[in-house]
């Protein structure tokens, strides 16, 4: 089944200005299928022979590039897709718990959707926001310093239709199909909105501020900053690059093992 005729003229147009952006057309690919999520929910065989057509690859090009990232889905996921985070700070922080409760609770595993089609469960190895653990996602907004209970009335209130803000960002919690279009490369106009940092990320910042710590300079050796770093600055190898290290080869190094 293909796009309908509506749904393919408005892709193709937006499809032009992504590529439009680009050197080179197949350096669009990963806005392209955003962009193709954003129609369908996720990226179906049509959205991969669009992409392939727009950029002049083959399908097996783009498959292969869709089937590497997991931001890219291929069934439908719910209209709010709650990633939670497993990974090492969080799991013991309480990830591993809160998964397990929410899968059970919600009645859905990875990367599947609840009946109702409004929420869909993944486990998400890291969230990129460790100072919060243990923390969730919703279309790829913060939910931070989660619990189980937490976690579980979250849910409840996206499958209500109950207005549901995320710790940090935007005062509007976009659909998973508004969310792939920003990554599109189409802003919402929401970049600004809400907390941005909170003060469990600027307290390396404060405490540098309160004991006057500061960063090296990285113009230490050079008379004018502006200038590029002449030949003569940059170090020489300790040995010619490709050649082995002279000397005695240590036990167990690379060198020595077929001696």
């Amino acid at each position: 089944m293909s796009f309908e005729p509506e749904v393919r003229e408005r892709l193709e147009r937006d499809a032009k200005e992504i590529i439009g952006r680009y050197p080179r057309p197949r350096s669009a690919l990963l806005p392209l299928l955003h962009l193709v999520q954003s129609a369908e929910g996720h990226v179906s065989q049509d959205g991969i022979d669009f992409c392939a057509e727009q950029l002049g690859i083959t399908p097996a090009q783009v498959t292969g590039v869709a089937t590497f990232y997991t931001q890219y889905k291929h069934a439908p996921v719910g209209e709010y897709h709650v990633g939670v985070c497993i990974n090492t700070l969080c799991a013991i922080m309480g990830g591993d718990q809160i998964w397990e409760e929410l899968s059970e609770h919600a009645g859905v595993g990875h990367d599947e959707a609840t009946p109702d089609g409004k929420v869909s469960l993944e486990r998400i190895e890291c969230n990129a926001a460790c100072d919060f653990a243990p923390v969730m996602m919703v279309n790829w907004e913060f939910f931070d310093n989660m619990t189980p209970e937490k976690a579980k009335q979250l849910v409840d209130d996206l499958r209500a239709g109950r207005k549901v803000l995320p710790t940090r960002g935007p005062e509007h919690l976009a659909t998973w199909k508004e969310a792939s279009r920003v990554l599109a490369g189409f802003p919402d106009g929401r970049a600004n909105e809400g907390v941005q940092a909170g003060p469990e990320s600027l307290r390396g910042l404060e405490l540098a501020r309160e004991r006057g710590w500061t960063a090296p300079r990285s113009d230490v050796d050079r008379e004018r900053p502006d200038e590029p770093v002449r030949p003569e600055q940059i170090a020489e190898p300790p040995h010619e690059p490709g050649k082995p290290v002279p000397g005695e080869a240590k036990p167990g190094s690379q060198e020595g093992r077929n001696k």
